[in-house]
């Protein structure tokens, strides 16, 4: 079986972060690649999302948590090497 990844593929949040424990697949199972926030039954929840797209909702996410500007900026700046994003 596979082990989860540490980091949600599409955002980045640490898959710890997701209350649901993981996104779910088409037959319901859990995702071990994508948080609850980016997938759900099989599909990811944003379908038309771009990189940008992805990396300002997450940046206006933690700035909303109380992040600074910098600290926003600096941990997205690793999505677009994500699975989701590489494909």
């Amino acid at each position: 079986m596979d082990k989860p990844n540490k980091f949600c593929q599409s955002c980045g949040m640490p898959m710890t972060k997701d209350e649901k424990g993981g996104g779910t697949n088409a037959d319901g199972s859990k995702s071990l690649l994508y948080c609850s926030y980016c997938y759900s039954e099989g599909a990811f929840t944003r379908p038309d999302f771009t990189v940008s797209d992805m990396k300002t909702l997450v940046k206006s996410k933690l700035k909303e948590m109380g992040f600074p500007g910098f600290m926003a900026w600096f941990f997205t700046l690793n999505i677009g090497g994500l699975k989701r994003w590489k494909e």
